[in-house]
């Protein structure tokens, strides 16, 4: 499970990688975006994120 573990954990870091090589600007736009949005937007993404997640994990096993 360690190993499984440490694998998502790598791909998880080279998905977060992709856009900040590919294209800095529209990742920098979008960083400075989503900071102005409010505590309660952000959430609402982050929940959206961990939800879409969960539902993919159900279909992949």
């Amino acid at each position: 499970m360690g190993s499984s573990l440490l694998t998502a954990f790598a791909l998880m870091l080279i998905i977060e990688g992709l856009l900040p090589f590919v294209a800095p600007a529209a990742w920098r736009e979008t960083f400075l975006r989503l900071a102005s949005m409010a505590d309660g937007q952000i959430r609402f993404i982050g929940l959206s994120s961990m939800v879409a997640g969960v539902i993919l994990l159900f279909i992949v096993l």
